[in-house]
Order: structure tokens, then sequence, then C-alpha cells
């Protein structure tokens, strides 16, 4: 980790939290990830020699441990690690009210997407029963078009292929908008509504849809900017299939 050649507390403290991809890091440790497959899947453009690497200067520093779990081995913050949780949510509330948040090409990652779906998901909301449901990226190429979670037993799995299960509930929406979603720019009830996201299949399921969702307290966080100008966004008025006008 680099050096500001400073000794006040505060330096030593921005050296180790402010390292590129270590705030990421103690995001998904503090959700509940705990293995390093888990751990590279919030950080897919971190390399898993980097990721390795900067997880063993965590547990140096006394941030993270490691622990040995059947045959491998899982990460967990320690309490100076827990410490820093609320800087983490702290910059994810500055984030949600001041950042950008138009979506530029880049940041269209389809595979953290499916992955914080399958996440933060909560499996029990349709139920005991087991339900499927597929997700249908209408503007993705045919390879990358289809996916399927199936909720059982507490627990939802992200499925790349057709589990051969029954669906119970067919999503449509374009990856922009299913971003938009989940990011709580656009909230679900305008994207049902303005057919954003389609929702195929019994009341008595999609509208828990929700519920299953799960999304967390930071979506509920208005942003402050409007193009630039001051004001919250107004995403009542935003057509079918368009990015929100915040």
């Amino acid at each position: 980790m680099k050096s500001y050649g400073q000794f006040y507390p505060i330096v030593k403290a921005a050296e180790l939290f402010c390292e590129r991809w270590t705030a990421l890091i103690i995001r998904d440790l503090a959700a509940g990830a705990t293995r390093f497959s888990e751990l590279h899947r919030g950080v897919p453009l971190m390399s898993p020699t980097l990721l390795s690497k900067r997880l063993k200067q965590l547990e140096a520093e006394g941030v993270v441990e490691k622990k040995r779990h059947g045959g491998g081995w899982t990460y967990h913050l320690t309490p100076a690690g827990v410490e820093f949780i609320p800087l983490v949510e702290s910059l994810g509330m500055w984030g949600q009210r001041w950042s950008r948040r138009e979506q530029v090409d880049n940041e269209k990652d389809l595979g953290l997407l499916l992955w914080s779906i399958e996440r933060i998901a909560r499996a029990d909301a349709f139920g005991a029963r087991r339900t499927a449901i597929r997700l249908e990226l209408c503007d993705q190429p045919p390879a990358k078009k289809m996916w399927w979670f199936v909720n059982y037993d507490g627990k939802c799995q992200l499925c790349l292929h057709d589990p051969g299960f029954e669906v119970d509930i067919y999503l449509t929406c374009t990856l922009t908008d299913i971003i938009y979603v989940t990011r709580g720019d656009l909230p679900l009830n305008v994207a049902l509504s303005t057919n954003r996201l389609e929702a195929l299949g019994s009341l008595s399921l999609t509208k828990h849809l929700g519920a299953w969702f799960n999304l967390g307290p930071l979506t509920t966080i208005r942003s402050q900017t409007v193009e630039g100008q001051p004001g919250p966004v107004d995403r009542q008025t935003a057509g079918p299939h368009r990015a929100p006008s915040q």
C-alpha cells in the first residue's frame, strides 16, 4: 500500500481504507460474502492474484481474518474491520445523493448485477414452495439474454441455463432498467406501471416481487442532482425503456 508519508492516525487509516478495491471488499464481507469466489464476483475487474494479495494485506493489518472451513478458507471482518462498515455505508449514502446517476457502457456489468440479485434476494418471499423466475434482458445478445433464479429452502440460486422447472414469474426488461431498479433510481412500482419491467405470472406471486428483490435502505435515498442541477430526481415521468432523467 502506498504511503502518504505522514504519521497522523487519519492518514494511516486512509492509507489502508482508500487503497483501490478495499472499500468494495469490506462492503461484500459486511454483506455476508465469505469465500474467495464470492468476493471475486463482487469485484470482477480485480484479478484473482490482486484480490489474494489485498486479502493478505488486510489480514496483516488486522482488518480481515481467515478461517479454515472444510477443505478451504473463508474470510471475515475482525472487530477492527467491522468499524469500517459505517464508513462504507456513508460512502453509499453520499453516492446515492450526489454521484453521477446516468449509466455509461463500461458500468453495465451483467455478471455483477446477476450476482447482486442472487445474493440479496429473499428466497422465502413467495412462501415455502419452490419458485422459478426467468429474467429476459431484451437488449442483450442471445447468449446473455435469458437467466433463471430458483428459490427454494431459503436460498436463491442463479442458473445460467434452463433448470427444467416450471417458470412461475417471467420478467422482461433492459439491462439498463434492471440496474436502475436494483440501484434505486427507478422504483419497482414505477418500472412495472410503465412497462419498463414486465412481470407475467399469477398475482399471488407477482405481488411479492418487491419482497423478493429485497432492495436495501440505500435505494430509498433520492438523488439530489438532475443533469448536474440540484434537486430531487423526477422518476415518475420517464417513458418506457428510456434512461431516467436524473
